[in-house]
This record gives structure tokens, C-alpha cells and sequence, in this order.
């Protein structure tokens, strides 16, 4: 597992065969001396892991949660902020050429952006198949 995304975290809760793990997300400049006046602080997220050893982990237990492969977080990153903003420079650029004018343009594009998203939204639970987490118990 040393060539995949790793979190460190501690268990939530256990729902069935899932587990909800807290992790504290890092920031590039954790170890930053002036990270407390940029307000860069790390947020804590829930990880929901699909596992059917769901009943092994207790609340409260130190866990790992990784992604099984790194090409699964480059696959999140294109599909939540790259096809986005290609989206929104298409449409944005494209009524510009058609002669429209920059409000209508900048409104369209957003909401390009917005049907996008709702979409996504939409087909979630096929993202949530291709992006799965695996959890291991902390040595």
C-alpha cells in the first residue's frame, strides 16, 4: 500500500458493512510557522469505506484509509475541476465568438457549470463504484 493515497484517521461509526472514518485533511504547509495567520487550518472530513470486515473495527480505533490506486485521485481531480472549468471556458469563449454579450455570456457559463455539476450529482453512485477506499488497521 506504500504507492497509494493514504490518510490517517480514527473510526466514526460502523453502519452495516460500511465504516466512517474522521480524517484531518493536510495542507501543503502543514509544517508552515506562519500557518495559523493564513488561516490554512486542516479540515476534518468523513470517509465513508465499503468493506465486508466492517464488523472487525470498533469506534474510536486508529485506521489507515488509502485509495487502492493513485490514477483513482488524478481521476477525481479531471472529472471535479478540470472538465469543469473546460466546461465553463468553452461555453464562456464560445457565446463570446457568437457575438453575445459579456453578461450573458458569464451567466451561461456558470450555468453550464452548474447543469455540469448537477449531472455529476446525478450519476454519483457510478463515481462512488470506479473510486473506492480500502481501511486497514493502524500498527
Amino acid at each position: 500500500m506504500s504507492q497509494s493515497i493514504q490518510h490517517r484517521g480514527r473510526v466514526e461509526r460502523i453502519e452495516g458493512d460500511k465504516v466512517y472514518v474522521r480524517v484531518e485533511q493536510q495542507t501543503a504547509c502543514s509544517g508552515c510557522h506562519a500557518r495559523g495567520m493564513c488561516g490554512e487550518k486542516g479540515a476534518e472530513r468523513i470517509i465513508e469505506v465499503q468493506t465486508p470486515y466492517a464488523s472487525s473495527f470498533e469506534s474510536g480505533e486508529r485506521v489507515v484509509v488509502a485509495l487502492l490506486r493513485p490514477s483513482m485521485g488524478w481521476s477525481s481531480v479531471v472529472w471535479g475541476y478540470v472538465l469543469p472549468l473546460v466546461v465553463l471556458l468553452v461555453t464562456l469563449f464560445g457565446l463570446k465568438a457568437a457575438g453575445k454579450e459579456d453578461g450573458i455570456a458569464a451567466v451561461a457559463s456558470i450555468a453550464a457549470v452548474a447543469i455540469y455539476y448537477v449531472a455529476m450529482y446525478l450519476m454519483r453512485h457510478k463515481f462512488e463504484k470506479r473510486i473506492q477506499f480500502t481501511i486497514i488497521k493502524e500498527s
